[in-house]
């Protein structure tokens, strides 16, 4: 049997996928053989797993021609699959099954692309809405209608040894003195959906000058992806402490740096982006800053989350900028609760790792 599993193309709903993926794997074991499609640059954030057979670069928007849609239907209706699970809810991905000649095609009914399903789900609804649930959740889904049994929502990922060792050797250069035994706090504020989720450089700057002073030996680490190195750099500037430092400058910012980074941290603090959930499938103490999102859309089954948002009526609009203008929902969150909270999670790691 041929399976192919059509991957999303944000990181944070790709590594909320992880869980069909160890499902569909263990559930079928050698009796399928598993292709993901998936942007190229995602192969590495799946370096270190074993659910997948084979993978199908696949980005509409290349600029390579053999990895945009026509050429990616024709890989697939030559290799075609017996099942298409298409965890994106686009009309494009579901049009790219079909053109891609898998036999049975799984999705979400949405967007008007019902008709090119073989097995389209209805999704859940409340009153007139549908109910919003996470990607994690949705996914699950698929891979209960081809008969895998529900598994729980537990993200994975994992490290190889090029990426431990890429993580120890950047750790070293940025705090040559620090004890490399004190406790790492990865801050992220990245992140590409639009700036409605940001919390701001002057509050991580302020959040990283209270953690410098409230834990002593903590070193605060600012994640960054390669179009976000201006704003990790203003953090470490108006920090303006040996301890709070950047990965602005690396040359390169591979996903395993990410992932070998995020693995060896006391606790991340992140808005509602790409490396909360990296963080999760590690299972770190995670403070995410939700503000405008629906908190529904991105839960996993992480046991140490601490979700920091503010009841207000305008919030959880979802929107790229905030519509109002005034971005109270992450403005009003103050850099005293988010570090109390903080705080209060590196102690009870690090009780739990003392006990």
């Amino acid at each position: 049997m041929h399976i192919v599993v059509i991957l999303p193309r944000w990181v944070g709903d790709l590594v909320m996928s992880t869980p069909l993926l160890r499902a569909v794997r263990g559930h079928f074991g050698d009796r399928a053989r598993i292709t993901g499609v998936l942007k190229p640059m995602f192969a590495e954030l799946l370096e270190g797993t074993a659910w997948l057979d084979d993978i199908v670069p696949y980005d509409r928007r290349s600029k390579d021609p053999t990895r945009r849609f026509a050429a990616v239907a024709r890989r697939l209706r030559a290799d075609r699959a017996d099942i298409a699970l298409i965890v994106p809810n686009s009309l494009s991905t579901a049009a790219l099954a079909y053109l891609g000649g898998a036999r049975r095609r799984v999705g979400f009914a949405r967007h008007g692309r019902r008709l090119l399903l073989t097995d389209p789900l209805i999704p859940p609804r409340e009153g007139s809405c549908i109910r919003p649930v996470s990607t994690a959740e949705h996914a699950m889904d698929l891979a209960v209608r081809i008969g895998v049994p529900r598994q729980p929502l537990t993200l994975e990922l994992a490290t190889t040894p090029a990426d431990e060792a890429l993580a120890a050797d950047v750790l070293a250069r940025l705090f040559p003195d620090h004890d490399p035994a004190g406790p790492l706090v990865v801050f992220n504020d990245n992140g590409a959906f639009g700036p409605s989720k940001s919390w701001g450089s002057g509050k991580f700057a302020a959040l990283g000058r209270l953690v410098a002073e409230r834990v002593p030996g903590a070193r605060v680490l600012v994640h960054c992806g390669p179009g976000d190195r201006d704003e990790a750099r203003a953090i470490e500037r108006q920090a303006a402490l040996p301890a709070v430092r950047s990965l602005a400058d690396e040359a390169k910012l591979p996903f395993g740096l990410a992932k070998a980074l995020v693995r060896r941290a006391a606790a991340v603090v992140t808005t509602d982006s790409g490396p909360r959930h990296i963080a999760a499938a590690f299972r770190r103490p995670t403070i995410v800053l939700l503000g405008p999102m629906d908190p529904r859309l991105s839960r996993s089954e992480e046991p140490q989350r601490v979700e920091m948002r503010l009841d207000l009526a305008c919030s959880p609009c979802g929107k790229r900028t905030c519509p109002l203008g005034h971005h109270d929902c992450m403005r009003l969150l103050s850099v005293e609760d988010v570090g109390r909270s903080l705080v209060a999670t590196l102690a009870e790691n690090a009780r739990c790792f003392s006990s």
